[in-house]
């Protein structure tokens, strides 16, 4: 199955797919429960059952803009970086023995075709295509063996990142988390839809192919990212884990590639979906804000 969250004129409304277009899965149901991705990762088995009686309903035609962040109430982003070998090269690492991880607010998501922010506070604003798991069951010390038990599907998403800001100091966060820079969508397929095991992830600015990999390239496969997030927190229904980025990102390029106004910035992977997002300058931000990253000596901060 494949489920949507759609702008309508009753807010944001949980959408599986259906014979043609999409079906409101909390009318459909009669369940408001289901109304949400959260909702129906919690309910299990018998919200997926519902969702399936839906699946074979006639639905309504989605314009691009109708389209919401996949997963808006997500409990957690939690991300991994530098999962994939080609990627820690580039950025002059060795290939890592240890996952590199971080977290993101949710309040970064957008819808996977809305605009995409630049920050104000960045001039080194890249681009990063990543698959994304969306947790299901859930749970605590999941081993891989029984990871795909825990999860619900999979998503595409953009880990819009201002470099500055991320490699200003020792940790990442500032520079995954500004408002408005992580596109998520447009469809979580279900995991017995499809094998993610190797299929091919790619990011296209303006038309030319920038990103081409597999995700049999990851250096933490799904299965052994579910475990390793598991092993330090539960898992709830509705969390995210981002599972990293291939090479060829813009900063790792000669000269570096950033994202400015005026771009489109597309991300794909196969069998799961596409997201494509104009890149737009933030508005309203003061001009003279303090905190600037390449202009700060820390030296001696």
């Amino acid at each position: 199955m494949r489920f949507a969250t759609i702008r309508t004129d009753r807010g944001l409304r949980l959408h599986v797919k259906g014979s043609n277009g999409y079906v409101d899965l909390g009318d459909a149901s009669s369940n408001e429960t289901l109304s949400s991705l959260h909702g129906l990762a919690n309910s299990g088995d018998l919200g997926l059952d519902a969702a399936r009686a839906a699946s074979q309903l006639e639905g309504t035609q989605v314009e691009p803009h109708q389209f919401a962040a996949a997963t808006p109430d997500a409990p957690r982003v939690l991300c991994l970086g530098v999962n994939y070998a080609e990627h820690a090269i580039e950025g002059g690492r060795t290939v890592p023995k240890w996952p590199e991880s971080f977290v993101r607010g949710t309040g970064s998501m957008i819808g996977p075709f809305d605009d995409l922010v630049v920050p104000m506070l960045t001039e080194r604003f890249d681009y990063e295509a990543e698959l994304a798991i969306v947790i299901g069951k859930g749970g605590r010390y999941i081993r891989e063996a029984d990871a795909f038990d825990a999860i619900l599907g999979y998503t595409v998403m953009n880990d819009g990142s201002a470099r500055e800001w991320q490699r200003k100091a020792t940790q990442w966060t500032p520079g995954k988390n500004f408002e408005g820079t992580m596109p998520i969508g447009p469809e979580v397929v279900t995991v017995d839809e499809i094998d993610i095991s190797d299929l091919a992830i790619r990011s296209i600015l303006n038309g030319q192919v920038m990103q081409d990999a597999r995700t049999s390239m990851m250096i933490v496969s799904v299965a052994r990212a579910v475990e390793y997030f598991s092993g330090f927190t539960t898992l709830r229904p509705g969390d995210v884990i981002a599972t990293g980025t291939p090479g060829g990102v813009g900063f790792a390029r000669t000269p570096p590639v950033w994202l400015t106004p005026g771009d489109v910035i597309e991300v794909e992977v196969e069998g799961v979906g596409k997201i494509s997002n104009k890149v737009v300058a933030e508005q309203g931000a003061p001009s003279d804000w303090p905190w600037r990253a390449l202009e700060v000596d820390t030296t001696n901060f």
